[in-house]
């Protein structure tokens, strides 16, 4: 059981790192995603999905109840459904930079893949098949690592509400003003 809770937090990081990159940096940063038109939807798309990843985070990586864990795979099933809709989209949304880089989809590919492995591997922790039937398993409040894994949901967590929180603000005209005001300060990047 330690190597899926082991694998799952190095899926989780990896993931946290190159979403990190490519949310922040490519989709707000250099492409400013939130100022074109064309991509306003996706940048929606990528604001629900910050707002349910520090909960589904919380509920299936700290959480140890029966009832959170429920929650947090209705979210995530939430979060396949905006997917979707975010992948659809990205053929028009990015339609004024000619269109979603290769290297950048395969950055999304590889994002994505962690962040459901990460997933799918605590699910798998938490679920006990006998019989032909599946349940909670409480053997997931019994690993060595379950602490590991709470303390790396909790220190993800305030980041991700960061990120969130920035998008938010940022789909706001208040909030795009603000950062053109900031944004001409800067000189690289």
């Amino acid at each position: 059981m330690d190597i899926l809770f082991a694998l799952a937090l190095a899926c989780l990081v990896l993931f946290m790192l190159l979403a990190t990159y490519d949310g922040a940096y490519l989709h707000l940063w250099k492409y400013e995603l939130f100022t074109h038109a064309e991509s306003r939807f996706e940048h929606q798309t990528h604001t629900v999905r910050a707002i349910l990843f520090p909960l589904i985070v919380f509920l299936l990586f700290v959480q140890t109840d029966a009832w959170s864990f429920q929650l947090g795979l209705g979210l995530v099933a939430l979060d396949l459904l905006v997917l979707g809709m975010d992948a659809l989209s990205e053929k028009e949304s990015r339609q004024f930079m000619g269109g979603l880089p290769s290297w950048e989809y395969v950055l999304h590919l590889f994002a994505n893949s962690l962040h459901f492995a990460a997933i799918i591997l605590v699910v798998a922790t938490r679920l006990e098949g006998t019989g032909g039937a599946w349940g909670y398993s409480e053997v997931f409040l019994s690993s060595s690592l379950l602490p590991t894994v709470q303390w790396v949901g909790m220190n993800i967590i305030p980041g991700a509400v960061l990120l969130t929180l920035l998008h938010v603000l940022l789909s706001l005209p208040v909030g795009q003003r603000f950062y053109r005001l900031q944004r001409a300060r800067v000189t690289c990047c």
